[in-house]
């Protein structure tokens, strides 16, 4: 039999889909001050920024930076910076950690590769391994970008540091502004929008036990828009939070309405209908916007477990 599901949710959830979409996150830690455009707008050398941007354009390969939560100093001199890798595609996910003085050894990566979750070329370019330290907290903090990122992300990055919770990291952009704090959580790639210390705390713990944590999730960015939408309310619905074991087998029609397929690693299969609405009453979009607007949503109206005859339709 098939089950059938409506989903519901409040126009403020961040549950909406709306997390930034890569396959593969390519992390370069870089001291001192962002602009809103950071590859090209920090300190780090802006011919290195836009050819990074450049080889990663078309690849699933989102390139950011980091820095520790704190004061921004930049020391000024060539400096041993920490450089992940990760890959988010559930069932192949993977986080490979390297150093290096040089960022131009960057240019060295096959992005193409990385971005279909290959890392070797991490490992020859930058002696990359795989990292065996603790899961990732990515808090968007670059207020250049958007002073909510500033205003509201920093002093959470700064209480997780402060109360002992490593991983943290401040990072440049991770899109949704007007759900700051906004925090990617490495390697599984689940976004969180509004997020508090609990829910990050809660976050990084689910990872250690191979779990999803949906309270405040927009998404794997492994996914586009209505494909995270459809996996969290498989999750919700089924009751499933093991990583790892869902994915976006399918996705069919085009805004504003789409049917995606998602799958389990036991064979199961739904199909769930998602609406791209308007967020209501109108709203800024950002600590920046001088004008109210509606921004886009992805509204989940049904979720329909597939019968087994049904798969091949």
């Amino acid at each position: 039999m098939s089950r059938c599901a409506t989903v519901s949710r409040s126009l403020d959830e961040p549950v909406s889909g709306t997390a930034a979409t890569a396959t593969t996150w390519l992390l370069l830690e870089q001291p001192g001050p962002w602009g809103a455009k950071a590859l090209t707008s920090s300190h780090l050398d802006p011919a290195l920024g836009r050819a990074l941007e450049s080889a990663a354009e078309g690849t699933g390969v989102r390139v950011a930076l980091i820095r520790r939560p704190g004061r921004h100093a930049d020391p000024g001199k060539a400096a041993v910076r920490q450089l992940y890798v990760a890959h988010t595609v559930p069932g192949r996910v993977w986080l490979h950690s390297a150093t290096t003085r040089d960022p131009r050894r960057l240019l060295g990566l096959d992005f193409a590769a990385l971005g279909a979750g290959d890392p070797r070329s991490f490992g020859t370019a930058l002696g990359g391994r795989p990292h065996r330290g603790d899961p990732l907290a990515l808090v968007c903090t670059n207020g250049k970008r958007d002073r909510c990122c500033a205003l509201l992300g920093r002093p959470l990055a700064t209480e997780l540091a402060a109360s002992g919770v490593r991983g943290i990291w401040e990072v440049t952009h991770l899109g949704g502004h007007r759900f700051s704090p906004t925090v990617l959580v490495l390697p599984y790639g689940y976004a969180y929008g509004r997020a508090d210390a609990h829910t990050v705390k809660e976050a990084l713990h689910g990872v250690r036990e191979g779990r999803v944590v949906v309270e405040g999730c927009r998404g794997c960015s492994a996914w586009e828009r209505p494909g995270q939408a459809a996996e969290l309310a498989v999750r919700s619905a089924a009751g499933e939070y093991r990583a790892g074991v869902l994915g976006v087998v399918r996705t069919d029609g085009g805004a504003p309405r789409w049917d995606v397929t998602v799958g389990h690693t036991d064979g199961r299969r739904w199909r769930v209908t998602v609406a791209q609405g308007a967020s209501l009453p109108p709203r800024p979009e950002s600590c920046a916007a001088s004008v109210l607007g509606t921004p886009a949503r992805m509204d989940v109206v049904d979720v329909r477990e597939l019968r087994p005859t049904a798969l091949a339709s």
